[in-house]
């Protein structure tokens, strides 16, 4: 039989639980789902089984196991599947920063916020959640170029040590979900490399294959070519494997090795993420059919099937990165993110902008903006931000954007992975609310912050991406619709002028949001420049 997605079979009828006046019937079955291990199933069915309508599909020991009242509804667009949202109530910060932005159907929300010991037996859900097998089907199904679909992908970075509702854990959460399996990440001291390497510690993690982010740390100072060094690094170590398996498919191999194709599939593919990943296993299969086939004989090409085994975790096109802070970026650490980024090698720079030092006291940097309070700008900062993403942009083959996931998650996730498919270096600015800010409503609305930022014209979004011959830069925020002042006057760092210097913190205010509108005419220009190359 075949249903609306799936193939299917229904191996054993083992109970019916209801039968409606038109015929419909809720059953109990035993389903083979594509051909697959058969599973306990809840639906139902039209008389003789012609349609069927939503339902659970579980195997027997997780239809045994499911622990009472677990809430689940039917995937959307995936049969025989089962959705349901777990939470570690053991592990919440509290912040509701989830809660606050997560959708819902007809009023109500998906999550809401209770009290600790009210949840308490959630936590044996989660566990339950936690404990079942990834189904990489349902991941397939949904794509990462969707939303949707990223969330699909388990994040390699969990239970950070990052204040409540932290505005840059999750851009590094998400950038996990995507690349994280083949990633490298050198963090710059700072609160990044505080919540990502709480000794000892990590939140970065691995997935079922035991494959996760290479993550270490370096100095304000020179974390950019800390990480420049790993892509050298590996680099010399992928060259020399291309070397040794160009060698094999262009030697006279036996065909029973399949070795010769495998190395030219993987020559042909090694500079894409995807055909790379498909490729590896094929290599490592034949390159140990020649070794135990070839052993130690000492052939010419005996040493080389050894090297190159040794060497096959450099198969599969690894993502390179450089996480850090404005401190970093922007201050610190910039003539080495300068430096690399001018490179041209295929590295990516994510910035994670809370417009002051967070880590280390709530200090200026040169990307607080006019008018914000900051240690060592006790009276308000008097000029204006530095524009990172212009300087980037002058050289002409770097990709840069700007984003807020708060504010626009579709670019946000575009503008990720258009910068790790570039093959050259990359700058991405990330708007960060953070503690330091004084936010009105605390940062369970940082997310919600970063929209409002957006929509008053005090942060802006855009992608510059150098492959394009038209319509290089797109400028995706919209013209202002809402009150840059009444946005800063939500923010401590802004309104706490009022109080100690108003007339000064009048004329700056004024300044700052003239700067504002400047940049936004600024950015529509741009968009004419680059319309054409």
């Amino acid at each position: 039989m075949a249903g609306k997605e799936f193939s299917y079979e229904i191996v054993k009828q083992v109970a019916v639980l209801s039968k409606s006046p038109k015929g419909w019937t809720k059953e109990v079955n035993v389903i083979s789902w594509n051909g697959g291990t058969p599973k306990y199933d809840i639906r139902d069915w039209a008389p003789d089984h012609e349609k069927m309508g939503k339902g659970i599909t579980l195997t027997e020991e997780e239809a045994k196991n499911a622990p009472d009242g677990m809430k689940m509804k039917p995937a959307t667009g995936l049969a025989g599947y089962q959705f349901g949202i777990t939470i570690s109530v053991l592990d919440c910060t509290g912040c509701g920063s989830c809660a606050s932005v997560c959708p819902g159907m007809k009023g109500n929300k998906a999550l809401v916020m209770n009290p600790l010991d009210t949840q308490r037996e959630e936590e044996e859900k989660f566990l339950y959640g936690y404990s079942l097998p990834v189904k990489p089907e349902v991941a397939a199904k949904f794509k990462t170029s969707t939303v949707k679909g990223s969330q699909f992908r388990q994040p390699l970075l969990e239970f950070s040590g990052a204040c409540a509702g932290c505005g840059e854990t999750p851009y590094a959460k998400l950038i996990t979900q995507l690349f994280g399996d083949r990633m490298y990440i050198a963090n710059a001291t700072g609160c990044s490399s505080i919540w990502g390497g709480s000794s000892p510690s990590t939140p970065y993690t691995v997935n079922q294959d035991g494959h996760g982010p290479a993550w270490a740390n370096s100095l304000f100072e020179d974390n950019a070519e800390y990480g420049y060094g790993m892509f050298l690094g590996v680099t010399a170590r992928r060259n020399r494997l291309a070397d040794i398996l160009k060698t094999f498919a262009e030697a006279d191999l036996p065909a029973e090795w399949g070795l010769k194709e495998a190395a030219a599939e993987w020559l042909a593919g090694k500079d894409d993420a995807e055909a790379s990943k498909a490729a590896a296993p094929k290599v490592v299969a034949a390159l140990e059919k020649a070794d135990a086939a070839c052993g130690s004989c000492g052939c010419e090409f005996d040493a080389l099937y050894k090297e190159a085994l040794k060497n096959a975790d450099m198969l599969v096109k690894k993502s390179f990165w450089m996480f850090g802070g404005d401190g970093w970026a922007y201050d610190i650490g910039f003539g080495g993110v300068d430096h690399v980024l001018a490179s041209g090698e295929d590295v990516n720079v994510m910035v994670f902008d809370t417009e002051v030092y967070s880590n280390t006291g709530g200090q200026s940097s040169k990307a607080t903006p006019t008018g914000a309070v900051a240690q060592f700008a006790a009276a308000g900062k008097a000029v204006k931000k530095k524009d990172l993403g212009a300087i980037a942009m002058s050289y002409g083959y770097v990709y840069v954007a700007q984003i807020a996931m708060g504010a626009d998650m579709n670019q946000t996730l575009k503008a990720i992975q258009e910068a790790e498919a570039y093959p050259g270096p990359s700058l991405i600015i990330a708007y960060a609310p953070c503690i330091n800010h004084g936010i009105k409503g605390g940062m369970g609305i940082s997310q919600l912050e970063e929209k409002k930022a957006v929509e008053a014209g005090y942060w802006h979004t855009y992608r510059f991406d150098p492959r394009k011959e038209e319509n290089a830069f797109t400028l995706d925020s919209k013209a202002p619709s809402a009150s840059y002042r009444d946005f800063i006057m939500g923010e401590v760092r802004y309104n706490s002028l009022t109080r100690s210097f108003p007339d000064r913190a009048e004329a700056l205010f004024a300044k700052a949001e003239q700067n504002a509108a400047d940049r936004y005419e600024h950015l529509l220009r741009l968009g004419s420049l680059y319309g054409k190359k």
